[in-house]
């Protein structure tokens, strides 16, 4: 299935001509997910990994081949990456852990504690160019048994880690955040991205994107980058000039490195997250409710790692 070529589109700004492709159709991969999560792109492989929660499953689509099962049970995994040597990086609701799969096909535990005490449920995770690994533990994980198990919260806040697989540190680099997400830097890594989901809890906490400026493990400078105000801006990705594409509710949304909105994507479906893949990486690959959707775009994803 696939809507007709650009029907999807939105355009509020003109810069997004230059970004999408108005006769590429967009098209349906997979429809049989129960909450569609992670994705995360192997171009030495040539496939799509993500994440199935609810179903305890990580997918993957290959082009031409379809859909099968990577892993199951997958621990309940959530958002993946790569690491500087193109392992597998994954974010645990079940066993409360960032995890990495080794060549072999084993699973390494990085990290689940803090202080003695058991991570909430990491959500989302980016590798920075010097391999120290960042990711997000909001608690929705061990909110219920639907995306993991639930549980008790050891952690008092929700943060956003910095953990260094070279010497085992693990470091809290912001701890005010309601519901922390998606997160990604900028080319240069001087800026990094966390989203906050706070909304989906309470109509009065945050749905925005922050940003904050990058010194080692210090982040200053803390300034909301985007408002969504279609729904949550779960996770996200860069491409190569800055440009910040994010779920949004039944969208992707996507803004210049200034915050201004250029233009939307519709899905129709409660997006949850997006990546840039193919052999170009101008294929922008939709996790959206039971959804997996393709677009081919003008743009092209920003590497990361």
């Amino acid at each position: 299935m696939a809507l007709l070529a650009g029907e999807n589109l939105e355009y509020i700004d003109k810069a997004f001509y230059g970004l999408v492709i108005g006769n590429a159709p967009m098209e349906t991969l997979y429809d049989g997910c129960r909450w569609a999560e992670g994705p995360v792109w192997f171009n030495d492989g040539g496939y799509l990994l993500w994440s199935d929660i609810p179903n305890n499953r990580i997918l993957r689509y290959t082009p031409d081949l379809g859909v099968s099962v990577f892993r199951s049970p997958a621990n309940y995994t959530n958002g993946h990456t790569r690491d500087l040597q193109g392992r597998l990086v994954s974010c645990s609701h079940g066993a409360r852990a960032v995890l990495r799969t080794e060549p072999d096909g084993t699973i390494t535990t990085l990290v689940d504690s803090y202080q003695g005490k058991r991570l909430n449920s990491p959500n989302d995770v980016v590798v920075k160019s010097d391999g120290t690994i960042w990711f997000t533990d909001p608690p929705y994980g061990i909110l219920s048994d639907y995306e993991g198990y639930k549980s008790d919260q050891e952690q008092e806040r929700c943060n956003v880690f910095c953990f260094d697989p070279a010497d085992g540190s693990l470091v809290v680099v912001v701890d005010d955040f309601a519901k922390p997400n998606g997160l990604a830097f900028s080319a240069d890594e001087r800026i990094l991205y966390v989203a906050d989901t706070g909304r989906s809890h309470a109509p009065d906490w945050p749905a925005h994107i922050r940003q904050f400026d990058v010194n080692g493990t210090s982040l200053t400078n803390s300034k909301t980058f985007a408002d969504i105000d279609t729904g949550l801006p779960d996770g996200f990705r860069l491409d190569t000039q800055g440009n910040v594409w994010t779920s949004a509710g039944p969208c992707v949304n996507v803004y210049n490195p200034t915050g201004a909105l250029l233009g939307r994507i519709r899905t129709g479906q409660a997006t949850s997250n997006l990546t840039f893949g193919g052999p170009r990486r101008n294929r922008l690959f939709i996790t959206s409710s039971q959804y997996v959707y393709s677009l081919y775009v003008a743009a092209t994803g920003l590497q990361r790692p």
